[in-house]
């Protein structure tokens, strides 16, 4: 069975800077031998968390639209990549949202104690951020690592790594930093043979 690996795209810019950092890192992980999937989370049709609580009973959220089959997805992928911008000092509101409707998961697993991914999962699962920021503060990644790293313990990803650059107002095109585009690639593909080698040890051993 392939290790699939999915990357959340905190900017509706597709062809930006922050997506093609993440193309990056997903091309890596591919050509190290995993399945990749990109989703582009501001094109997602969700309302946000109305904490109706039906999660803290349930497996699943009352509210029904594009989150729902996600919440499937996120219990059998290997590995999640988050690339986002920084906005506000934080992350981008679409993207917080759809971290928040995760509040199924953390039901699951610090309220019922029946935590939606599977102990084998668990073992692997990694979580890498990818975090850009106009601004060259050395702080300026505080707050959307702290939340970033919350998700991860949520959906049970370990945080793995990260690739955070600062000053994107001076660099405005990430293309001019190859050096930049080749880290996400390697980090990405990094990701994947990790993965990918621990499946293979799996399957041998059994």
């Amino acid at each position: 069975m392939g290790m699939k690996i999915i990357g959340l795209l905190g900017s509706p810019l597709v062809k930006g800077n922050t997506a093609k950092l993440l193309d990056q890192a997903l091309r890596g992980a591919a050509d190290a031998g995993c399945e990749v999937e990109k989703i582009v989370v501001p094109f997602l049709d969700f309302s946000p968390c109305m904490e109706i609580m039906y999660c803290k009973e349930h497996e699943t959220c009352k509210m029904k639209d594009d989150m729902t089959p996600i919440y499937e997805k996120f219990r059998d992928v290997d590995s999640v990549i988050v690339a986002t911008p920084v906005m506000t000092m934080g992350i981008p509101g679409k993207l917080k949202g759809f971290m928040d409707r995760f509040q199924v998961y953390f039901m699951a697993k610090f309220v019922r104690k029946q935590p939606l991914v599977a102990p084998e999962k668990k073992k692997h699962r990694r979580g890498l951020y990818i975090g850009i920021s106009g601004m060259n503060l050395p702080y300026v990644f505080d707050g959307a690592k702290m939340t970033v790293q919350a998700f991860f313990q949520i959906t049970d990803c370990k945080y793995w790594d990260e690739l955070l650059i600062r000053d994107m107002d001076t660099i405005q095109d990430i293309t001019m930093k190859p050096e930049l585009i080749e880290m996400a690639y390697k980090k990405g593909y990094e990701l994947g043979r990790l993965l990918f080698e621990e499946n293979e040890a799996g399957t041998s051993a059994s």
